[in-house]
């Protein structure tokens, strides 16, 4: 006979509405506006309202007090937390002025799209090729290239046209795309890429340094992609200064011929707007709209209404409980947010006055224990945010970073050292680039002591390549 346990144990669970909470903190402004359109299509109990009163600024900057016959909305619109004394102010009110926004959209055609429209142009195509083209340039990586197995869009042309093609016909067709303008679209790698470029240049100069550098090409790419120049030369029996002009036609190769379609071009709209004037510091939520919702009041006869069948009468309650949780929610996220900038000004107090070069190291936990949320709450509130200031736009976890300490004791952000890092290698001799122990002396001179394998670590988190990948010949 089995034997019954009673077991009793505590475990967390999430409401619907801190669930709901959660999700609107994480989204940024585009992304919240068209939750917002969703749920007002989704929900009859919500409505949409424009807010058109003026943002509230205290004339007193030194004032926290808020007035007793202000709401629990209105307690949102004005928020002063710090006085700077002879710097300057910390001021922050949320911005409830209505504004007009203007974002112009070219209209064009994209790459793949003109690519298409010049394939069916050529002489002797047939549908089915058109077809192969069609799933062949739709599966382009954001670089241009057809990393796909061929298998792919021969399946793809099966499934959703139903005309069988072969293996031999995808690679046919891809390889007519290949030549095409712009030459290198649809290549499997750099390598093809570059040798249908150079062809078709060297049919217009066949010289002797474009015939070497197919050669190079062909034969010697890894030496030519590691920048081993001294070993291409002496393969090709060449002098350095013989081997110049061959590199630099391979150097007038375009490595990204294909340009991202229209479509996937991103307007970063800032969450935050920071100013500085006449000592104040002022940051805003940046409700481009203004627009929120509210619960409609119309269905409350309704609900009274004990004809109404149970069923209509239980779902519009539902519909109410969730319209209720999602405002809520919505009033939720702006109190966070505005109590994580204002934290964050108060840290970064000197970035915002004076620019980013006095940025200081700050972590997500300092944040959360000055807020008083938890670590997971202000990741969520500065995942895809922005802030405008006067210095260009920033995203939030810019301003999250380690430390070093100087000679002096002072706390120095890596990004400072990073921008020493890069500033450096910037102005390096191309010929001679430097190794990563001199740059590391070259940045302990600033007062940082810094090892060698964290200039490594650094310039490899930067994607800027080793001095050998640095080094030019010409």
């Amino acid at each position: 006979m089995s034997e019954l346990k009673l077991q009793q144990s505590q475990r967390a669970q999430l409401s619907l509405q801190q669930i709901l909470s959660s999700q609107l903190l994480q989204l940024p402004l585009q992304r919240l506006e068209q939750r917002i359109y969703q749920e007002l299509q989704e929900n009859p109990m919500l409505e949409l309202v424009e807010e058109t009163k003026e943002a509230q600024v205290a004339d007193d900057p030194g004032s926290d007090t808020v007035d007793d016959g202000q709401d629990e909305g209105e307690m949102f619109d004005v928020l002063e937390r710090f006085n700077k004394d002879r710097e300057g102010v910390l001021h922050f009110t949320m911005d409830n002025a209505p504004r007009e926004h203007f974002v112009q959209a070219v209209q064009r055609d994209s790459v793949e799209e003109d690519m298409l429209r010049e394939f069916s142009l050529l002489e002797e195509i047939t549908p089915e090729e058109l077809l192969i083209a069609a799933e062949v340039l739709g599966n382009l990586d954001n670089d241009g290239y057809f990393l796909e197995e061929p298998e792919v869009v021969m399946v793809g042309v099966e499934r959703e046209h139903d005309v069988e093609v072969s293996l031999g016909d995808v690679e046919r067709v891809r390889q007519r795309l290949v030549t095409m303008d712009p030459p290198g679209v649809a290549a499997c790698n750099l390598q093809e890429r570059l040798l249908v470029q150079l062809a078709k240049k060297a049919s217009a100069a066949s010289g002797q340094p474009e015939k070497l550098a197919g050669r190079v090409l062909r034969d010697y790419f890894d030496d030519f992609v590691n920048n081993r120049f001294d070993r291409i030369s002496k393969k090709l029996d060449l002098e350095s200064e013989e081997l110049e002009p061959v590199i630099r036609v391979i150097a007038g190769l375009d490595r990204h011929p294909f340009v991202v379609s229209g479509g996937d071009e991103r307007y970063i709209l800032p969450d935050f707007i920071v100013t500085y004037d006449d000592g104040r510091l002022t940051a805003s939520l940046n409700d481009r709209s203004n627009m929120t919702v509210q619960v409609t009041g119309q269905y409350s006869e309704i609900l009274k209404n004990r004809s109404i069948p149970r069923e209509d009468r239980q779902f519009m309650r539902q519909k109410l409980n969730r319209a209720r949780e999602f405002t809520s929610a919505i009033e939720q996220r702006r109190h966070t947010l505005i109590k994580v900038i204002e934290t964050l000004m108060a840290f970064q107090y000197r970035f915002f006055v004076s620019g980013p070069a006095h940025l200081v190291p700050l972590g997500m936990k300092d944040v959360a224990e000055k807020s008083g949320f938890d670590l997971s709450t202000i990741s969520r509130a500065v995942n895809g945010k922005y802030v405008q200031t006067r210095f260009g736009t920033f995203e939030l976890k810019y301003f999250f970073s380690g430390s070093m300490t100087t000679d002096g004791g002072d706390e120095l952000s890596t990004r400072i050292i990073k921008g020493y890092l890069k500033e450096i290698i910037e102005k390096e001799n191309a010929r001679k680039p430097l190794s990563d122990g001199k740059i590391a002396e070259m940045i302990e001179a600033k007062g940082v002591q810094i090892a060698r394998r964290t200039v490594a670590k650094y310039r490899e988190q930067m994607q800027i390549p080793v001095a050998r990948l640095r080094k030019k010949i010409f």
